[in-house]
Protein backbone atom coordinates (compact mmCIF):
# COMPACT_ATOMS: atom_id res chain seq x y z
CA UNK A 1 0.00 0.00 0.00
CA UNK A 2 1.12 3.56 -0.77
CA UNK A 3 0.27 6.82 1.00
CA UNK A 4 0.06 9.99 -1.10
CA UNK A 5 -0.26 13.47 0.39
CA UNK A 6 -3.81 14.75 -0.01
CA UNK A 7 -5.39 11.31 -0.30
CA UNK A 8 -6.87 10.07 3.02
CA UNK A 9 -6.95 6.39 2.04
CA UNK A 10 -4.22 3.95 0.94
CA UNK A 11 -3.43 3.39 -2.73
CA UNK A 12 -2.32 0.16 -4.35
CA UNK A 13 -0.08 -0.46 -7.35
CA UNK A 14 -1.62 -2.22 -10.33
CA UNK A 15 1.80 -3.82 -10.86
CA UNK A 16 5.35 -3.37 -9.70
CA UNK A 17 6.42 -0.02 -11.13
CA UNK A 18 8.43 2.93 -9.88
CA UNK A 19 6.26 5.72 -8.47
CA UNK A 20 8.05 8.57 -6.73
CA UNK A 21 6.18 9.77 -3.65
CA UNK A 22 7.00 13.35 -2.70
CA UNK A 23 5.90 15.93 -0.18
CA UNK A 24 3.52 17.50 -2.68
CA UNK A 25 2.31 14.53 -4.72
CA UNK A 26 3.38 11.57 -6.81
CA UNK A 27 5.07 11.03 -10.17
CA UNK A 28 5.93 8.21 -12.55
CA UNK A 29 7.16 7.55 -16.06
CA UNK A 30 4.59 5.74 -18.19
CA UNK A 31 5.40 2.24 -19.36
CA UNK A 32 6.24 2.12 -23.08
CA UNK A 33 3.29 1.46 -25.40
CA UNK A 34 0.83 1.30 -22.50
CA UNK A 35 -2.81 2.33 -22.31
CA UNK A 36 -6.16 1.61 -20.71
CA UNK A 37 -8.64 1.32 -23.57
CA UNK A 38 -11.24 -1.08 -24.95
CA UNK A 39 -11.45 -0.30 -28.65
CA UNK A 40 -15.03 0.16 -29.92
CA UNK A 41 -13.89 -0.52 -33.49
CA UNK A 42 -13.57 -4.29 -32.97
CA UNK A 43 -15.31 -6.89 -35.13
CA UNK A 44 -18.52 -6.67 -33.10
CA UNK A 45 -17.93 -9.79 -31.04
CA UNK A 46 -14.84 -9.06 -28.97
CA UNK A 47 -13.52 -5.53 -28.52
CA UNK A 48 -9.71 -5.36 -28.56
CA UNK A 49 -8.60 -4.26 -25.10
CA UNK A 50 -5.38 -2.84 -23.75
CA UNK A 51 -5.18 -2.55 -19.96
CA UNK A 52 -1.42 -2.26 -19.73
CA UNK A 53 -0.97 1.25 -18.30
CA UNK A 54 0.24 1.38 -14.71
CA UNK A 55 -2.19 2.63 -12.09
CA UNK A 56 -2.02 3.73 -8.46
CA UNK A 57 -5.52 3.52 -6.98
CA UNK A 58 -7.50 3.01 -3.80
CA UNK A 59 -11.06 2.31 -2.70
CA UNK A 60 -13.06 5.51 -2.53
CA UNK A 61 -15.02 6.21 0.66
CA UNK A 62 -18.80 6.09 0.55
CA UNK A 63 -20.75 9.24 -0.16
CA UNK A 64 -20.15 12.35 -2.22
CA UNK A 65 -16.61 13.57 -2.77
CA UNK A 66 -14.31 15.67 -4.95
CA UNK A 67 -10.88 14.42 -6.05
CA UNK A 68 -8.52 16.73 -7.93
CA UNK A 69 -4.87 17.16 -8.88
CA UNK A 70 -2.56 19.32 -10.95
CA UNK A 71 -1.26 17.10 -13.76
CA UNK A 72 1.97 17.89 -15.61
CA UNK A 73 3.08 15.73 -18.55
CA UNK A 74 6.35 15.65 -20.47
CA UNK A 75 4.63 15.12 -23.80
CA UNK A 76 6.58 13.38 -26.56
CA UNK A 77 4.29 10.97 -28.43
CA UNK A 78 0.66 10.90 -29.52
CA UNK A 79 -1.74 9.94 -26.71
CA UNK A 80 0.86 10.38 -23.95
CA UNK A 81 -1.21 11.26 -20.89
CA UNK A 82 -1.54 11.73 -17.18
CA UNK A 83 -4.90 10.52 -15.93
CA UNK A 84 -7.29 10.65 -12.99
CA UNK A 85 -9.13 7.35 -13.07
CA UNK A 86 -12.32 5.76 -11.79
CA UNK A 87 -12.25 1.95 -11.77
CA UNK A 88 -14.95 -0.66 -11.11
CA UNK A 89 -13.54 -3.61 -13.05
CA UNK A 90 -11.71 -4.36 -16.30
CA UNK A 91 -14.81 -3.67 -18.41
CA UNK A 92 -16.26 -0.74 -16.46
CA UNK A 93 -14.13 2.29 -15.76
CA UNK A 94 -13.69 5.95 -16.69
CA UNK A 95 -10.72 8.22 -17.08
CA UNK A 96 -10.09 11.95 -17.35
CA UNK A 97 -6.88 12.51 -19.28
CA UNK A 98 -4.45 15.32 -19.99
CA UNK A 99 -3.37 13.93 -23.34
CA UNK A 100 -1.26 14.74 -26.41
CA UNK A 101 -3.44 14.81 -29.51
CA UNK A 102 -2.47 13.48 -32.97
CA UNK A 103 -2.17 17.16 -33.96
CA UNK A 104 0.50 17.72 -31.31
CA UNK A 105 -1.74 19.69 -28.94
CA UNK A 106 -2.25 19.05 -25.23
CA UNK A 107 -5.94 18.57 -24.51
CA UNK A 108 -8.41 17.27 -21.96
CA UNK A 109 -9.88 13.92 -23.03
CA UNK A 110 -12.50 11.78 -21.29
CA UNK A 111 -13.29 8.09 -21.76
CA UNK A 112 -16.02 5.95 -20.23
CA UNK A 113 -15.99 2.16 -20.71
CA UNK A 114 -19.00 -0.11 -20.39
CA UNK A 115 -17.71 -3.29 -22.09
CA UNK A 116 -16.32 -1.00 -24.82
CA UNK A 117 -14.89 2.48 -24.45
CA UNK A 118 -16.02 5.76 -25.91
CA UNK A 119 -13.58 8.62 -26.52
CA UNK A 120 -14.36 12.35 -26.28
CA UNK A 121 -11.96 15.22 -26.85
CA UNK A 122 -12.39 18.34 -24.74
CA UNK A 123 -10.66 21.68 -24.38
CA UNK A 124 -7.20 22.45 -25.73
CA UNK A 125 -4.57 23.48 -23.19
CA UNK A 126 -1.76 25.87 -24.07
CA UNK A 127 0.66 24.58 -21.41
CA UNK A 128 2.11 21.28 -20.22
CA UNK A 129 -0.05 21.19 -17.10
CA UNK A 130 -3.72 21.35 -16.13
CA UNK A 131 -5.90 20.61 -13.12
CA UNK A 132 -8.24 17.61 -13.40
CA UNK A 133 -11.12 16.70 -11.11
CA UNK A 134 -13.47 13.75 -10.50
CA UNK A 135 -16.58 14.34 -8.39
CA UNK A 136 -19.36 12.05 -7.19
CA UNK A 137 -22.79 13.35 -6.23
CA UNK A 138 -25.27 10.60 -5.52
CA UNK A 139 -25.28 8.30 -8.53
CA UNK A 140 -23.70 10.90 -10.83
CA UNK A 141 -20.01 11.17 -11.66
CA UNK A 142 -18.66 14.40 -13.18
CA UNK A 143 -15.35 15.34 -14.78
CA UNK A 144 -13.97 18.89 -14.79
CA UNK A 145 -10.71 20.59 -15.78
CA UNK A 146 -9.11 23.90 -14.91
CA UNK A 147 -6.18 25.98 -16.11
CA UNK A 148 -5.70 27.63 -12.72
CA UNK A 149 -7.10 25.21 -10.14
CA UNK A 150 -9.82 27.70 -9.22
CA UNK A 151 -12.32 28.02 -12.09
CA UNK A 152 -13.53 24.69 -13.46
CA UNK A 153 -14.84 23.72 -16.90
CA UNK A 154 -17.33 20.89 -17.30
CA UNK A 155 -16.14 17.87 -19.31
CA UNK A 156 -18.93 15.32 -18.85
CA UNK A 157 -21.43 13.72 -16.46
CA UNK A 158 -22.36 10.05 -16.42
CA UNK A 159 -23.56 7.13 -14.33
CA UNK A 160 -21.27 4.13 -13.81
CA UNK A 161 -22.33 1.65 -11.17
CA UNK A 162 -22.17 -2.09 -10.51
CA UNK A 163 -24.12 -3.40 -7.51
CA UNK A 164 -21.91 -4.58 -4.64
CA UNK A 165 -18.79 -3.19 -6.34
CA UNK A 166 -16.82 -0.45 -4.62
CA UNK A 167 -15.32 2.16 -6.96
CA UNK A 168 -11.60 2.84 -6.84
CA UNK A 169 -10.02 6.15 -7.81
CA UNK A 170 -6.48 7.30 -8.38
CA UNK A 171 -3.78 7.92 -10.94
CA UNK A 172 -2.78 6.39 -14.27
CA UNK A 173 0.09 7.15 -16.66
CA UNK A 174 0.14 6.06 -20.30
CA UNK A 175 2.12 6.24 -23.53
CA UNK A 176 0.22 4.16 -26.13
CA UNK A 177 2.34 5.16 -29.13
CA UNK A 178 5.63 6.01 -27.48
CA UNK A 179 8.47 4.87 -25.22
CA UNK A 180 7.03 6.48 -22.10
CA UNK A 181 6.53 9.96 -20.69
CA UNK A 182 7.03 11.55 -17.27
CA UNK A 183 3.88 12.55 -15.40
CA UNK A 184 3.63 14.47 -12.13
CA UNK A 185 0.52 14.79 -9.96
CA UNK A 186 0.67 17.60 -7.40
CA UNK A 187 -1.80 19.76 -5.45
CA UNK A 188 -3.73 16.56 -4.77
CA UNK A 189 -6.99 17.24 -2.90
CA UNK A 190 -9.68 14.86 -1.69
CA UNK A 191 -12.76 16.38 -0.06
CA UNK A 192 -15.86 14.59 1.19
CA UNK A 193 -18.37 17.20 0.12
CA UNK A 194 -20.88 17.69 -2.68
CA UNK A 195 -20.71 19.99 -5.65
CA UNK A 196 -23.63 22.41 -5.72
CA UNK A 197 -23.69 22.79 -9.49
CA UNK A 198 -22.36 19.87 -11.52
CA UNK A 199 -22.09 21.72 -14.84
CA UNK A 200 -20.40 24.92 -13.73
CA UNK A 201 -18.27 23.05 -11.21
CA UNK A 202 -19.13 25.12 -8.14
Amino acid sequence: MVAVAGVPFPLELSEQWEWTIGEHGVSAVAKPHSDVFIDPSGDGSVAPSNLSAVRLMGQAPDGDFIFSARVEVGFASTFDAGVLMLWLNEKNWAKLCFEYSPQGQPMVVSVVARDVADDANGMLISDNHVWLRIARKGAIWTFHSSTDGVSWSFARAFVLDIPDTQPHIGFEVQSPMGPGCPVEFTDVVFEQRSLDQLRNGS
